[in-house]
């Protein structure tokens, strides 16, 4: 079933705790519980740790959202529509996640916890997946300039980001110039740089194909409704693995 469908069916045994919890409490009534034994006449479904990571993803990803837009001191109509055409054309969300993933995002709007605190606990539980911590960094850079471009404000937030989750810098310049028409583009959807050897251009390939297999990234935790953003990701490694041999005559 997965932790949705626990969760829309009626009660879940698991509470994220953290301002996450907050979030997620005070969006569904604290339908859940938090404590003690289920048993079966309770109707209550423990999930199970994979669902567990997944909720804290679905989670953490839209209150930070919501911070994000929020960060000039209000929200435009430009960016709800960047938010919500990101779960259409990008999660493709069904029509019962998405509300789910609508009351999660205006619950974060008003809620006192900040972006800050959301990217501290997903830090928390992914510390030791580099994957996820990129494919939430890869979320927020993609929702900031999806309505033309990325404010400072925006990109600080984002650099928060960066500095919790320990992550590279080198990395995150790669990942932003995805979003910025320049020639090295595929070589930043690749990890590396053009001036790298055949060689080792080849292993950035097979290291990007590995990390980001949808199938692989689902089992660390990724949400089923963030599937079809893993399977772009992967194409995204395809192509421009592609555009890369064809200019170098790589057979």
């Amino acid at each position: 079933m997965g932790w949705m469908g626990k969760l829309v069916g009626g009660t879940i045994g698991f509470a994220i705790g953290g301002p996450l919890g907050a979030i997620f409490g005070a969006a569904f009534g604290h339908a859940f519980d938090s404590g003690a034994e289920l048993d079966e006449k309770s109707g209550r479904q423990r999930l199970s740790t994979n669902e567990q990571h997944q909720l804290t993803f679905f989670v953490a990803a839209f209150s930070m959202l919501a911070k994000l837009v929020q960060t000039d001191g209000k929200v435009s109509p430009e960016e709800i529509d960047s938010i919500e055409g990101f779960m259409e054309r990008d999660l493709r969300l069904t029509p019962q996640s998405r509300n789910v993933a609508v009351n999660i995002f205006r619950t974060a709007l008003n809620a006192p916890g900040t972006f800050d605190d959301f990217a501290h606990q997903f830090h928390n539980r992914f510390h030791n997946q580099p994957q996820m911590q990129e494919v939430m960094i890869d979320i927020l850079l993609r929702v900031a300039v999806s309505d033309g471009s990325m404010t400072t404000s925006e990109e600080n937030l984002i650099l928060s980001a960066v500095k919790i989750f320990n992550f590279s810098q080198v990395r995150y310049e790669q990942l932003k110039s995805q979003y910025v028409q320049t020639a090295d583009k595929a070589y930043a959807v690749l990890g590396c740089h053009p001036d790298d050897s055949d060689d080792q251009v080849k292993r950035c390939y097979r290291q990007r194909v590995q990390e980001y297999h949808p199938d692989k990234i689902a089992a660390k935790g990724l949400p089923d409704e963030f599937t079809r953003f893993a399977q772009d990701k992967f194409r995204e490694i395809q192509d421009a693995w592609d555009q890369i041999k064809a200019a170098r005559g790589i057979k």
